[in-house]
Formats: structure tokens, C-alpha cells, sequence
């Protein structure tokens, strides 16, 4: 940078020499400046007021202003001077030492072009898109005239280019606060969050900086087959904390463990000799489990099936049947749960009703209109007997 030179009115003015001036006239192109000692004014050209683009001269300076100004040109009787330059002389060195820092610092976005945003540090700043934020953004035109945070990631002082991000500075605070989040949740605690992204396996929930997973088998105690079916994203959700992995930024969730378990209040629900209608879920070759209530199977043993001898629950039942169930036995004891029901103390004994079906058949009511009667067979057997006395 050329040292300012001491003016006076014996002093000569050169290309190089950076001066105090006034403008005196403002232009849609260009700005007429008084320099102090000069002995004639400058021109200040529409292109040399600011490192971005101006429409008017008036839009960058107005009468009265005192500029810094760099000459870059000397012409019979008149200067022509940059403004732009000298802000990028004075620019360069400031901004080197924040990107060597690696320094946060906030600019306001003073125009939106294709592919980015401009901001004026003195030099020309560009934004490409993909540095603006950590998501995708499809229109910028509402960032011109917002005021953001930006780091320096490329300089070039020779090729004039500057780079600058907003993407960095997001990244940074939420790896800060994603950090202190991980570090300060421990397992078994109970948190408040929302539901970021759905995937096949399960729910990504954001917990204030850092997400973690509820894995598909952790949302409900109830089968999920679809985490779509019981989630939508933004949801709010209440979580408890599995496991924390603080290395690799892993936290597990649970949902179904905040909420009631479906055997809790069993013995009041299914108490002994209630009668249930269930879900044949599955067979074995010792019996039936049925869901009488969502996530509450009960064991119908062989020998509640049927009255009839069976060789496997499969000869009389299939999964997905319906039926009805009487309670024979009920613990919601933790680690001690059981429920065990009958299908066949709703039935009566097939050997029974044919037993009783076969007596019906065997008794038959004499005719009515027959004219005979008991009490005949009675009276002829009476008159026999007297007879064979005398």
C-alpha cells in the first residue's frame, strides 16, 4: 500500500498516491472531488465508488461526504480516483488475519446473484449456495439485506477472490451444542423431543441439538409394522434414553418405555373366570397363545382347547382365528407374567350332548288322539290279576 502523502499546495500529485477528498458533485455515473492542495478537482467513476455493482452514484455517495481515495490516473488538469481500491487495500489485511483465525464475523448481504450472495467487506465476498445454509434452499431473493454470521474459507489477495460461508458457522454451533447435549443426557432419562425424519427402521428424534433413534421395535408396545402408522414428522414425543454412545454421537430411544405396559392393571382388567374374546396369534405344539388385549398373550394350553382328544392345536384352531376365551390363571408380576385361559370351559362336552340327545330319542310321548292311555294298561293288568286270585 502507498503511504498517504503529506499534501500541500507545492506538492505533486501521482498515480499511486491515496489522498483526502470531498465530493462535491454526484453524478449518475461518476462524483466530482475536491482534494485538499490539488490544484484541480478528481473523477471518481460509477465503477470505482464500491467493490459491487451501483446503479447510481448517488446510491454510494452523496454531496458533502469525505472519501479516501486512491489516484489512479493523472490527466491534463483533472484525477481520476478509486474508492473501490482503496477499501480493498485497507480490506485485505483484516480479512487475512480472520481467516487465519478462523474468525466469526457478521456482514450484511447487499445483493443476491445466480448461484449465491454478495456481501461487501471492503472487497467483494461471494456466498456460493451450497455455503448458505446446511439444508437445501431453493430462493435467496429474502436473504438480501439480512445480516449473517460468516467465516472466511478461501482467500486469494492476489486473484481478488473471497469466499465466503454461512453453512461453517450453522455447522459449528450445532456441533457445540450437539456436543454439550450428548454430554449432559445420561440412560434412564426421560426427554421432551421431535420428530425429525421417519425411516423404514424407525424415528430420528431431535432432542434439543443432536438426534437420536427409536428403533421401529421401541415405538409401541404393540407391533408396529409401519413407523408412518403411529409418527409424523414435527411430532412431539416424549422419550426415554437407552443407551448413549458418546464417541461415535449414537443415542438410543424408546417411546413404548414412557408409556403405560400393557400388562400393568392386568389382574383388573382379565380377573379369574372372565370371559375374553381374542386373536389366535400363534400356535405351538403345547397350545394357542391369543392377544386378548394389544400386547397381552395369553396361553390356551392342548388341554383347554377342546373337550375332544387333539394331537396339535393346529386339528381345531388357526392363527388369526377369533375366539372366545374364559381366565383361569393371572399374574402381572413383573418377571412372573402369565395369564392362562380356556377356549373349551365355554363349550360344552361334545359326549355330553350326545349323550343327552340319545335319551331324547329313546322317550316318546303316546299319541294323543290314539285313545290310549296309561291309566288303561293299568286297569287291564288289575283286572287280570283279580281273576287268576279267584
Amino acid at each position: 500500500m502507498s503511504e498517504e502523502m503529506n499534501l500541500g499546495s507545492s506538492q505533486e500529485f501521482n498515480e499511486g498516491d491515496i489522498v483526502q477528498a470531498t465530493a462535491v458533485q454526484v453524478d449518475d455515473k461518476s462524483v466530482t472531488v475536491t482534494i485538499e492542495g490539488a490544484p484541480f478537482d478528481g473523477i471518481v467513476p460509477i465503477s470505482e465508488l464500491s467493490s459491487l455493482h451501483v446503479e447510481k452514484a448517488s446510491d454510494a455517495v452523496a454531496v458533502g461526504d469525505k472519501l479516501e481515495l486512491i489516484i489512479t490516473k493523472v490527466e491534463e488538469e483533472n484525477f481520476v480516483l478509486s474508492k473501490r481500491k482503496v477499501d480493498a487495500l485497507n480490506a485485505w489485511d483484516k480479512l487475512e488475519a480472520q481467516f487465519e483465525a478462523g474468525e466469526i464475523f457478521e456482514a450484511e448481504v447487499k445483493d443476491v446473484v445466480k448461484g449465491g450472495l454478495v456481501v461487501d467487506l471492503g472487497v467483494r465476498g461471494f456466498v456460493p449456495a451450497s455455503l448458505v445454509e446446511d439444508y437445501f434452499v431453493e430462493e435467496f431473493d429474502d436473504y438480501k439485506g439480512r445480516t449473517l454470521a460468516f467465516k472466511i474459507v478461501e482467500l486469494d489477495k492476489d486473484k481478488g477472490r473471497l469466499i465466503l460461508s454461512h453453512r461453517a458457522v450453522v455447522e459449528d454451533e450445532k456441533k457445540a451444542k450437539k456436543q454439550n447435549v450428548i454430554e449432559t443426557i445420561s440412560v434412564g432419562d426421560e426427554l421432551d423431543g421431535t420428530v425429525q425424519r421417519i425411516a423404514a427402521f424407525g424415528a430420528f428424534v431431535d432432542l434439543g441439538g443432536i438426534d437420536g433413534l427409536v428403533h421401529i421395535s421401541q415405538l409401541s408396545h404393540q407391533h408396529v409394522s409401519d413407523v408412518s402408522d403411529v409418527l409424523t414428522e414435527g411430532q412431539e414425543v416424549r422419550v426415554k434414553v437407552l443407551s448413549v454412545d458418546t464417541a461415535n454421537e449414537r443415542i438410543s430411544l424408546s417411546i413404548k418405555d414412557t408409556q403405560p405396559g400393557p400388562w400393568d392393571s392386568i389382574e383388573e382388567k382379565a380377573p379369574v373366570d372372565a370371559v375374553l374374546t381374542g386373536t389366535v396369534r400363534r400356535l405351538v405344539p403345547f397350545g394357542a397363545f391369543v392377544e386378548v388385549f394389544p400386547g397381552v398373550e395369553g396361553l390356551v394350553h392342548i388341554s383347554q382347547i377342546s373337550h375332544k382328544h387333539i394331537g396339535t392345536p393346529h386339528e381345531v384352531l388357526t392363527e388369526g382365528d377369533e375366539v372366545q376365551v374364559k381366565v383361569l390363571e393371572v399374574s402381572g408380576e413383573e418377571g412372573n407374567r402369565r395369564l392362562s385361559l380356556s377356549i373349551k370351559q365355554l363349550q360344552e362336552n361334545d359326549a355330553q350332548q350326545e349323550s343327552a340327545a340319545a335319551a331324547d330319542e329313546s322317550y316318546e310321548l303316546p299319541e294323543e288322539n290314539s285313545g290310549f292311555s296309561f291309566a288303561d294298561v293299568i286297569g287291564d293288568q288289575l283286572k287280570a290279576f283279580k281273576k287268576d286270585e279267584e
